[in-house]
C-alpha cells in the first residue's frame, strides 16, 4: 500500500536525521544514559517514574518491595552521576530496570513463566516481560480511598510517600498507561489536596472537585486503553500507519501550522509513542517533555489554542494540549478540486514520488475537513491513490480521474449515513433497544463467540452511542469510528488466539481504515453449523421475576443471543414475535404463585 507510507521521504528522513542526530550528540556528551535523564528529569520525577515502571512490570508486588528497587536504581543514579564510567553506568537503561527485577528474590513463585524472561537477550527480555503485563488486573483489590483526614495529614507529614503511593496505585492497575499521563494524573490528584485539605470538609471538597478521585481513576482507564490502542497500532500495522493517522488528526487540529512543521512533528511523536510502548518509561518522560516544550516554543506556529495549556507546569500540559479545542480553520482556503482533480497534469506530480505527494494531499484535505473522522480521511486517500495508479496508466489520465469526487463522495456517504442512521437510533429508541439491534447483527454476524462475549462487545458498542450520539454532529463520525476501531481491536486481538469465521479473519486483516465499514457490511454467516440441541441454553427459573432489573434485561439479552445462534437465519419479524412472545410469559408467570411450574408449562 504505497499510500501508507504517507509522510514524504524527503521530510521523514530529514526529521529522523535532526532527531537521531540530536539522540547521537546527547549520548555522546552523556556516556551513562541513567545519569543523563536523571540530570534531566531531576530526583523527584526520576523516583516516581523508576516506581511506575517497576509497578507496572511487577503488578504483584507491594510498594515497600518496589520502594527497595527504587532506591537501588537511585543510588545507581547518583553514583553514575558523580562517575559516568564507572562498568554498571553504561549500560541502557531498560537492561537496568529489567536486571533489577531478574534478581528479584522468588520471582519464578510470584509470577510463574515470566521468570523464564530472564534467559532471554535484550531487546526479546524486554518483549517477553511486556506479554506479561495484565490489563486491568483482576488479583488487585479495588482501591478504597483512606478517611479525608488520614490523607491530608499524610500529605503534611509526607508528601513524597503520599504521591508515590498513588503512582503506584495507578500504575499497577493500569500497566499500559504512559508515565506521562500517570504524573499528570498525579499532579491533579495533589492539586486537589492542595484546594481541599485547609476545607473544613475536606471529603465533601474531595468529591466536588469535579469528583476528583473517582473521575481521576476512571480516567486513569481510559487513557490506559486509548494509549494501549495506539501502541497496538504501531505493533500490528505499523509505523507508517500509526504517522498516517497522527497527520490526519494534527492536521484537523492545528490547520494553520506548515506542513513540514506538521510531519516533523507527527515523527518526533512516533518516536517518543514507540518508548512509553516498549515500557521504557524513563525515555517516555523525558523525550514526552521535550517533545511538549519543543511545541509549546512554537505555539505560534501551531494554535493559540494550546497558550493557556503552556502556561501550565510542565507535568500538566499534556492533558491539556490533548483536550484543546481544534484550532480555526484558515480563511479563504481554496478548493482542492482544482489542484488533485482538474489540474490534467496531476500524474506528473503524483509519478515521481507517490508519497510525497499524498502526504501533502492528506495535509490539505484534513485541515479542510475537521469533522470527518481519521479513518475516513485515510480511506479517501487510498481510494483517491488507487485511482491515480489507475488512471496515470491510461492514453487520457486527466478525464480518467475526472470523477474522482463522485468515487471518493461514496466514502463519505457510507460513513456519514451510518452515523446518521445509528445516531437516530440511539436517541429516538434509547440505550436498552439499540443494544439489542446490535446484540442480533452481530450474533448472525459472528454466532461461534461465547454468549459472555457477544453481550460485553454489544455493550461496548452501546456505549460508543451514549458517547458520542449525545456531541454536536460535527463531532459525532471521529468519536464513533475512534471508539469502534478500539472495540473491533479487541475483538481481532481475540480472534488471533481463538478464530471465530472467515468473514471475522478477512476483516482483522484489512487495512486499519477499513476494518470498520468491514465489519458493517458483514453478513451473516452461512457456514455457521449450529451446535445440536441444548436445553440448558433456555434454562427458565424464577430469577426471571426476583433478579434485580438489570440482570434479568441482561438474562433475557442472552437468552435472545442464544435464540439466535440457534436460528441465525431469523427474519426480524420472526425475532419480534418470540420475544414478544417471552415478554408476555414472563409477565403472565410472575404473577402466578408456583413461578417454576407456569414456566415449564408455558
Amino acid at each position: 500500500m504505497k499510500w501508507l507510507t504517507l509522510i514524504s521521504f524527503i521530510f521523514l528522513l530529514s526529521s529522523a536525521r535532526s532527531r537521531n542526530l540530536q539522540r547521537a550528540a546527547r549520548d555522546a556528551d552523556h556516556k551513562s544514559q541513567i545519569a543523563h535523564r536523571f540530570n534531566d528529569l531531576k530526583e523527584e520525577t526520576f523516583k516516581a517514574v523508576t516506581m511506575i515502571t517497576f509497578a507496572q512490570y511487577l503488578q504483584k508486588c507491594s510498594y515497600d518491595g518496589l520502594s527497595k528497587l527504587v532506591k537501588d536504581v537511585v543510588d545507581l543514579a547518583h553514583k553514575c552521576v558523580a562517575n559516568e564510567d564507572a562498568p554498571e553506568c553504561t549500560k541502557p537503561l531498560p537492561s537496568i530496570f529489567l536486571d533489577e527485577i531478574c534478581q528479584v528474590d522468588k520471582l519464578r513463585d510470584t509470577y510463574g513463566d515470566m521468570a523464564d524472561c530472564c534467559g532471554k537477550a535484550d531487546p526479546e527480555r524486554n518483549q517477553c516481560f511486556l506479554s506479561f503485563k495484565v490489563h486491568q488486573p483482576d488479583f488487585i483489590a479495588p482501591y478504597q480511598r483512606p478517611a479525608a483526614d488520614v490523607i491530608c495529614k499524610e500529605y503534611q507529614d509526607n508528601r513524597v510517600a503520599l504521591l508515590g503511593n498513588f503512582v503506584y496505585t495507578v500504575a499497577r492497575r493500569n500497566p499500559f498507561l504512559h508515565a506521562p499521563a500517570i504524573l499528570g494524573l498525579a499532579a491533579e490528584y495533589e492539586n486537589a489536596l492542595k484546594g481541599c485539605c485547609p476545607e473544613s470538609d475536606v471529603g465533601a471538597c474531595l468529591d466536588a472537585k469535579v469528583q476528583q478521585i473517582s473521575v481521576i481513576k476512571d480516567r486513569a482507564k481510559l487513557i490506559g486503553v486509548k494509549q494501549k490502542h495506539g501502541c497496538r497500532i504501531l505493533e500490528k500495522f505499523g509505523e507508517r500507519t500509526f504517522q498516517a493517522k497522527k497527520l490526519a488528526r494534527m492536521s484537523q487540529k492545528y490547520p494553520k501550522a506548515p506542513f513540514a512543521e506538521l510531519v516533523k512533528m507527527v515523527h518526533d511523536v512516533k518516536d517518543v509513542y514507540k518508548e512509553c510502548c516498549e515500557g521504557d518509561m524513563v525515555e517516555c518522560v523525558d523525550d514526552w517533555s521535550e517533545l511538549v516544550t519543543s511545541l509549546c516554543s512554537k505555539q505560534d506556529v501551531f494554535s493559540s489554542k494550546i497558550k493557556p495549556c503552556c502556561e501550565k507546569p510542565v507535568v500538566e500540559r499534556t492533558k491539556c494540549i490533548m483536550d484543546a479545542d481544534f484550532d480555526d480553520k484558515p480563511d479563504n482556503l481554496p478548493s482542492l478540486v482544482e489542484k488533485y482533480i482538474q489540474d490534467k497534469e496531476v500524474c506528473k506530480s503524483y509519478e515521481p514520488n507517490p508519497d510525497a505527494f499524498l502526504s501533502e494531499f492528506v495535509y490539505e484535505y484534513s485541515r479542510r475537513h475537521p469533522e470527518f473522522s481519521t479513518q475516513l480521511i485515510m480511506r479517501i486517500t487510498k481510494g483517491y491513490e488507487t485511482l491515480l495508479d489507475k488512471c496515470c496508466k491510461t492514453d487520457n489520465p486527466a478525464e480518467c480521474y475526472g470523477n474522482a469526487v463522485k468515487e471518493l463522495n461514496k466514502h463519505i456517504k457510507e460513513t456519514e449515513d451510518l452515523v446518521k442512521t445509528n445516531c437516530e437510533l440511539f436517541n429516538t429508541h434509547g440505550e436498552a433497544d439499540f443494544l439489542k439491534g446490535i446484540l442480533v447483527r452481530y450474533t448472525k454476524k459472528m454466532p461461534q463467540v461465547p454468549t459472555d462475549v457477544l453481550y460485553e462487545i454489544g455493550k461496548k458498542m452501546t456505549g460508543v452511542g451514549t458517547k458520542c450520539c449525545s456531541l454536536p454532529e460535527e463531532k459525532r463520525m471521529s468519536c464513533s469510528e475512534y471508539y469502534l476501531s478500539m472495540v473491533i481491536e479487541d475483538m481481532c486481538k481475540r480472534q488471533e488466539s481463538t478464530p471465530v469465521n472467515d468473514q471475522v479473519s478477512h476483516c482483522c486483516n484489512d487495512l486499519y481504515s477499513y476494518r470498520r465499514p468491514c465489519f458493517t457490511a458483514m453478513g451473516v454467516d452461512t457456514k455457521y453449523v449450529p451446535p445440536p440441541f441444548d436445553p440448558m441454553m433456555f434454562n427458565f427459573d424464577d430469577k426471571l421475576c426476583s433478579a434485580p432489573p438489570a440482570e434479568r434485561e441482561e438474562g433475557q439479552l442472552k437468552l435472545l443471543i442464544n435464540l439466535i445462534k440457534r436460528k441465525p437465519q431469523m427474519t426480524e419479524e420472526q425475532i419480534k414475535t418470540i420475544t414478544g412472545g417471552f415478554i408476555a410469559m414472563v409477565d403472565k408467570c410472575c404473577k402466578q404463585s408456583d413461578i417454576d411450574t407456569c414456566l415449564g408449562e408455558e
